[in-house]
């Protein structure tokens, strides 16, 4: 499974990757976790309100920080699609 985070670096980009970290980790997913930065590749993957959760090209969650509990879910049905 590939997770991105999307967002500038800005607190709340912050926030999220350390949600998504902590909830990958309790699921004890095989994932790797990459943080994009920069705009362009922010606007190609077609989010226009970072921070934003994107699973093997999928936006999950913009413009918010979902909490660990909501992000496991999210993480949990990414990996069901499968």
């Amino acid at each position: 499974m590939k997770i991105q985070i999307l967002g500038p670096g800005c607190p709340e980009c912050r926030r999220l990757a350390e949600n998504v970290e902590t909830a990958a980790r309790a699921l004890g997913l095989d994932c790797t976790i990459e943080k994009v930065t920069k705009i362009d590749d922010i606007l190609a993957l077609g989010v226009m309100m970072p921070p934003a959760l994107v699973v093997d090209g999928k936006v999950l969650a913009a413009g918010k920080v979902p909490g660990v509990g909501e992000i496991e879910k999210l993480l949990r049905g990414a990996e069901r699609e499968k």
